[in-house]
């Protein structure tokens, strides 16, 4: 048989059923524009939702550590040194959380792909909500433990599955988003601290798309909460790349001397370590922005729900366009395409089956005009 006979038949099938991904080249002119091919298109896709991707004081702040410390980190933390760039974010990122101590990862995928599995044991269990994110379930998966997935946000069914369990495990850890990045819903994470305390299970807690915008400060739903492992992203409202992870300092003793995704990978960059130490500072000056987010975010679903639209369970600045079949999504995603506005669908795998979408994210950079033009595309 063909050696490549599987590929091109999975392939193939994705085509047939609306779900083949292509890359599509853009070039950004700001935080909510970008050009592709020959038109300027508004982004409604964009995770960057302070804007903060352009913002000067971020490239000045990279430009100024990359001077100091060059372009790259050479190598893991453990094995050429830690810069002295780490250790003032990581101070800064600990008091902003309102946590004891901080600890940098690559990316939000890397750490949920790789402290899960620092957690767990063989004899473990992980309690999962159903909609976590791909990163979860694959950390979850190189966990090795029993894994059980809860129903969405369904704490009933997390207190008697933690009631069923809690005595047969030598661990357990729930773990959940705080703002789900597909339906922008949230959890209750004060419940589930709740919970995790009274059946002593780790909690561990993805803040990756309230950080910046939501919360105490505007540093995540679980700041300052009594939560285990929280990680947070750099990626998505302070515009630049990479993750954090947000404990005690025995907890980031534990990661450093057990976490592979630590261990193993060179440190991010000078310049974006630059980027991020800007963005925190400019994070907790940003209150109006965050409420004027929201506030375009209510009036955007209120005015879609108004025209017969489906926004599921939103309460934030990501709404969902449920629209069910693939095809149709593609549709929809196409005709938003032609009238200038970058909105796009979302398929099976990452959402079930009967359940594509268009994503709409907010950012506080979108003016009303703007949002206002989305509206009347939608309603044509």
């Amino acid at each position: 048989m063909d050696k490549f006979k599987l590929i091109e038949d999975e392939l193939q099938r994705r085509k047939s059923q609306h779900q083949l991904r292509e890359l599509r080249p853009i070039t950004p002119l700001s935080a909510v524009e970008v050009i592709s091919g020959d038109r300027v298109m508004v982004n409604f896709s964009s995770n960057d939702y302070l804007g903060l991707s352009k913002h000067p004081l971020l490239q000045e702040r990279a430009r100024a550590f990359m001077e100091q410390y060059g372009t790259g980190s050479t190598a893991s933390r453990l094995i050429s040194g830690s810069y002295g760039c780490f250790d003032q974010v990581e101070k800064k990122l600990a008091e902003l959380t309102q946590t004891d101590s901080a600890l940098i990862f690559n990316s939000g995928f890397q750490a949920n792909v790789t402290v899960l599995p620092a957690l767990a044991d063989p004899e473990g269990l992980i309690l999962s909500d159903q909609l976590n994110h791909n990163s979860i379930i694959q950390g979850a998966i190189l966990s090795r433990c029993k894994k059980i997935l809860y129903p969405h946000n369904d704490l009933k069914q997390l207190t008697s599955l933690l009631d069923i369990h809690h005595r047969d495990h030598s661990r357990i850890i729930i773990v959940t988003e705080s703002l789900f990045s597909m339906d922008g819903d949230k959890s209750d994470i004060d419940a589930l601290v709740e919970l995790s305390k009274t059946y002593n299970a780790l909690l561990m807690i993805d803040d990756a798309h309230a950080t910046g915008v939501l919360g105490a400060g505007g540093m995540g739903l679980a700041c300052g909460k009594d939560v285990d492992v929280v990680i947070g992203t750099f990626s998505k409202a302070l515009g630049s790349f990479g993750a954090y992870v947000a404990c005690s300092k025995q907890m980031r003793e534990y990661l450093i001397n057990c976490c592979s995704g630590f261990i193993y990978s060179t440190a991010l960059a000078p310049p974006v370590i630059g980027a991020i130490d800007a963005a925190l500072d400019l994070i907790p000056k940003m209150k109006k922005n965050r409420k004027e987010l929201q506030e375009n975010a209510s009036f955007l679903r209120k005015s879609l729900h108004g025209r017969g639209f489906n926004t599921g369970n939103s309460t934030t600045h990501i709404i969902p366009v449920i629209v069910g079949d693939e095809g149709d999504t593609l549709a929809l995603s196409k005709q938003l395409d032609e009238a200038g506005y970058l909105a796009t669908a979302i398929r099976p795998p990452t959402v079930p089956e009967g359940h594509s979408r268009i994503r709409l994210t907010l950012s506080a950079a979108h003016t009303q005009e703007q949002t206002e033009g989305l509206i009347n595309t939608f309603s044509k």
